[in-house]
Protein backbone atom coordinates (compact mmCIF):
# COMPACT_ATOMS: atom_id res chain seq x y z
CA UNK A 1 0.00 0.00 0.00
CA UNK A 2 2.71 2.26 0.79
CA UNK A 3 4.23 1.87 -2.93
CA UNK A 4 0.63 2.90 -4.22
CA UNK A 5 0.94 6.45 -1.86
CA UNK A 6 2.09 8.54 -4.79
CA UNK A 7 -0.37 6.97 -7.14
CA UNK A 8 -3.30 7.97 -5.20
CA UNK A 9 -1.94 11.56 -4.90
CA UNK A 10 -1.78 11.68 -8.23
CA UNK A 11 -5.13 10.06 -8.49
CA UNK A 12 -6.93 12.49 -6.59
CA UNK A 13 -5.09 15.80 -8.21
CA UNK A 14 -6.55 14.55 -11.49
CA UNK A 15 -9.44 14.64 -10.28
CA UNK A 16 -9.48 17.14 -7.74
CA UNK A 17 -8.19 19.56 -11.00
CA UNK A 18 -11.24 18.40 -13.41
CA UNK A 19 -13.77 18.63 -10.47
CA UNK A 20 -12.45 22.33 -10.48
CA UNK A 21 -12.43 23.10 -14.25
CA UNK A 22 -15.51 21.11 -14.76
CA UNK A 23 -17.17 23.56 -11.50
CA UNK A 24 -16.01 26.49 -13.03
CA UNK A 25 -17.19 25.82 -16.42
CA UNK A 26 -20.70 23.56 -15.56
CA UNK A 27 -22.26 26.78 -13.01
CA UNK A 28 -21.04 29.27 -15.77
CA UNK A 29 -23.26 27.21 -17.78
CA UNK A 30 -26.31 25.84 -15.68
CA UNK A 31 -26.82 30.05 -15.28
CA UNK A 32 -26.86 30.39 -18.78
CA UNK A 33 -29.18 27.60 -19.38
CA UNK A 34 -31.13 29.10 -16.44
CA UNK A 35 -31.28 32.47 -17.88
CA UNK A 36 -32.14 31.43 -21.40
CA UNK A 37 -34.36 28.29 -21.37
CA UNK A 38 -34.47 27.39 -24.84
CA UNK A 39 -30.11 27.90 -25.14
CA UNK A 40 -30.59 25.82 -22.07
CA UNK A 41 -32.24 23.10 -23.71
CA UNK A 42 -29.37 22.54 -26.45
CA UNK A 43 -26.92 22.72 -23.66
CA UNK A 44 -28.52 20.38 -20.93
CA UNK A 45 -28.77 18.11 -24.35
CA UNK A 46 -25.03 18.45 -25.15
CA UNK A 47 -24.33 17.59 -21.32
CA UNK A 48 -26.56 14.49 -21.72
CA UNK A 49 -24.68 13.64 -24.81
CA UNK A 50 -21.62 13.26 -23.73
CA UNK A 51 -22.81 11.38 -20.81
CA UNK A 52 -23.55 8.47 -23.10
CA UNK A 53 -20.31 8.29 -24.98
CA UNK A 54 -18.32 5.15 -23.32
CA UNK A 55 -15.19 6.89 -21.06
CA UNK A 56 -12.99 4.51 -23.41
CA UNK A 57 -14.17 6.25 -26.49
CA UNK A 58 -14.41 9.86 -25.68
CA UNK A 59 -10.86 9.05 -24.11
CA UNK A 60 -9.66 8.10 -27.54
CA UNK A 61 -10.92 10.59 -29.34
CA UNK A 62 -9.42 13.18 -26.77
CA UNK A 63 -6.04 11.59 -27.31
CA UNK A 64 -6.31 11.87 -30.88
CA UNK A 65 -6.42 15.60 -30.18
CA UNK A 66 -4.32 16.20 -27.02
CA UNK A 67 -2.19 13.57 -27.03
CA UNK A 68 -0.86 10.91 -24.23
CA UNK A 69 -0.85 11.92 -20.49
CA UNK A 70 -2.75 13.35 -17.74
CA UNK A 71 -4.19 16.91 -19.87
CA UNK A 72 -6.14 14.38 -21.87
CA UNK A 73 -7.86 12.45 -19.18
CA UNK A 74 -8.35 15.76 -16.58
CA UNK A 75 -10.25 17.31 -20.22
CA UNK A 76 -12.53 13.76 -20.28
CA UNK A 77 -12.99 14.06 -16.65
CA UNK A 78 -14.02 17.27 -17.03
CA UNK A 79 -17.01 16.70 -20.07
CA UNK A 80 -17.87 13.93 -18.32
CA UNK A 81 -18.19 15.99 -15.11
CA UNK A 82 -20.53 19.01 -16.76
CA UNK A 83 -24.18 17.58 -16.75
CA UNK A 84 -24.76 16.66 -12.87
CA UNK A 85 -22.93 20.34 -12.12
CA UNK A 86 -25.09 22.27 -14.91
CA UNK A 87 -28.15 20.09 -14.63
CA UNK A 88 -28.14 21.11 -10.42
CA UNK A 89 -26.76 24.06 -11.00
CA UNK A 90 -30.05 24.67 -12.79
CA UNK A 91 -32.45 23.55 -10.88
CA UNK A 92 -30.93 25.39 -8.32
CA UNK A 93 -31.72 28.12 -9.72
CA UNK A 94 -34.78 27.32 -10.27
CA UNK A 95 -35.96 26.80 -7.21
CA UNK A 96 -35.26 30.09 -6.04
CA UNK A 97 -38.64 31.59 -4.93
CA UNK A 98 -39.90 34.52 -6.60
CA UNK A 99 -41.04 36.70 -3.67
CA UNK A 100 -36.66 36.99 -2.53
CA UNK A 101 -35.60 38.31 -6.31
CA UNK A 102 -38.64 40.39 -6.11
CA UNK A 103 -37.19 41.76 -2.89
CA UNK A 104 -33.44 41.64 -4.51
CA UNK A 105 -34.96 43.40 -7.23
CA UNK A 106 -36.80 46.13 -4.89
CA UNK A 107 -33.51 47.21 -3.02
CA UNK A 108 -32.17 47.66 -6.45
CA UNK A 109 -30.03 44.81 -7.15
CA UNK A 110 -29.07 44.50 -10.73
CA UNK A 111 -29.06 40.84 -12.41
CA UNK A 112 -25.51 39.99 -11.88
CA UNK A 113 -25.92 41.07 -8.06
CA UNK A 114 -28.98 39.08 -7.75
CA UNK A 115 -27.43 36.02 -8.71
CA UNK A 116 -24.10 36.50 -7.28
CA UNK A 117 -25.40 37.42 -3.67
CA UNK A 118 -29.02 35.65 -3.89
CA UNK A 119 -29.92 33.48 -5.83
CA UNK A 120 -26.07 31.36 -5.78
CA UNK A 121 -25.97 31.34 -1.95
CA UNK A 122 -29.75 29.89 -2.00
CA UNK A 123 -29.11 27.22 -4.67
CA UNK A 124 -25.52 26.42 -3.56
CA UNK A 125 -26.87 23.46 -1.45
CA UNK A 126 -28.29 21.70 -5.02
CA UNK A 127 -24.72 22.73 -6.67
CA UNK A 128 -23.09 21.22 -4.16
CA UNK A 129 -25.15 18.02 -4.40
CA UNK A 130 -24.35 18.30 -8.26
CA UNK A 131 -20.35 18.47 -8.12
CA UNK A 132 -20.49 15.71 -5.44
CA UNK A 133 -21.76 13.07 -7.79
CA UNK A 134 -19.25 14.47 -10.37
CA UNK A 135 -16.42 13.68 -7.56
CA UNK A 136 -17.26 9.91 -7.11
CA UNK A 137 -17.97 9.51 -10.97
CA UNK A 138 -14.43 10.99 -11.49
CA UNK A 139 -12.55 8.74 -9.39
CA UNK A 140 -13.77 5.72 -10.86
CA UNK A 141 -13.61 6.91 -14.26
CA UNK A 142 -9.84 8.62 -13.84
CA UNK A 143 -9.11 4.78 -13.59
CA UNK A 144 -9.24 4.48 -17.21
CA UNK A 145 -6.28 6.96 -17.77
CA UNK A 146 -3.55 4.47 -17.85
CA UNK A 147 -4.69 3.35 -21.34
CA UNK A 148 -4.05 6.67 -22.52
CA UNK A 149 -0.91 7.59 -20.97
CA UNK A 150 -1.94 9.07 -17.87
CA UNK A 151 -1.29 8.62 -14.11
CA UNK A 152 -3.20 7.45 -11.09
CA UNK A 153 -4.37 4.01 -9.79
CA UNK A 154 -5.01 2.34 -13.33
CA UNK A 155 -1.67 1.69 -14.30
CA UNK A 156 -1.43 -0.74 -10.85
CA UNK A 157 -4.72 -2.41 -11.83
CA UNK A 158 -4.14 -2.94 -15.00
CA UNK A 159 -0.50 -4.50 -14.48
CA UNK A 160 -2.69 -6.84 -11.79
CA UNK A 161 -4.88 -7.39 -14.81
CA UNK A 162 -1.77 -8.52 -17.21
CA UNK A 163 -0.44 -10.58 -14.57
CA UNK A 164 -3.42 -12.60 -13.92
CA UNK A 165 -2.89 -11.24 -9.75
CA UNK A 166 -6.49 -10.89 -8.25
CA UNK A 167 -4.31 -9.64 -5.18
CA UNK A 168 -2.33 -7.01 -7.51
CA UNK A 169 -5.72 -5.50 -8.74
CA UNK A 170 -7.47 -5.32 -5.06
CA UNK A 171 -4.64 -3.48 -3.62
CA UNK A 172 -4.86 -0.90 -6.15
CA UNK A 173 -8.44 -0.97 -6.85
CA UNK A 174 -9.26 -0.72 -3.14
CA UNK A 175 -7.73 2.75 -2.55
CA UNK A 176 -10.52 3.55 -5.33
CA UNK A 177 -13.43 2.42 -3.27
CA UNK A 178 -12.56 3.59 -0.21
CA UNK A 179 -11.66 7.14 -2.17
CA UNK A 180 -15.37 6.94 -3.47
CA UNK A 181 -17.25 5.82 -0.48
CA UNK A 182 -15.44 8.38 2.00
CA UNK A 183 -15.60 11.33 -0.37
CA UNK A 184 -19.30 10.64 -0.66
CA UNK A 185 -19.78 9.94 3.34
CA UNK A 186 -18.20 13.16 3.44
CA UNK A 187 -19.41 15.44 1.18
CA UNK A 188 -22.83 14.31 1.80
CA UNK A 189 -23.12 15.17 5.55
CA UNK A 190 -21.86 18.38 3.99
CA UNK A 191 -24.64 18.82 1.91
CA UNK A 192 -26.78 17.82 5.06
CA UNK A 193 -25.68 20.84 6.87
CA UNK A 194 -26.18 22.86 4.09
CA UNK A 195 -29.95 21.89 3.63
CA UNK A 196 -30.13 22.22 7.07
CA UNK A 197 -29.26 25.60 7.39
CA UNK A 198 -31.37 26.52 4.54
Amino acid sequence: MTNLFPLILEHMYIVAIAIAIATAIGVVLGVISFWYPRLGTFILFAAEMLQTIPSLALLALLMILLGLGNTTLIAGLVLYALLPIVRNTNTGLGGVPDHLREAARGMGMNRMQRLALVELPLSFPMIFSGIKIAVVNSLAIAVMGVLIGAGGLGYPIYRGIQMRSFERIITAALPVVIMAVGFDYLMTGFERRLTKRK
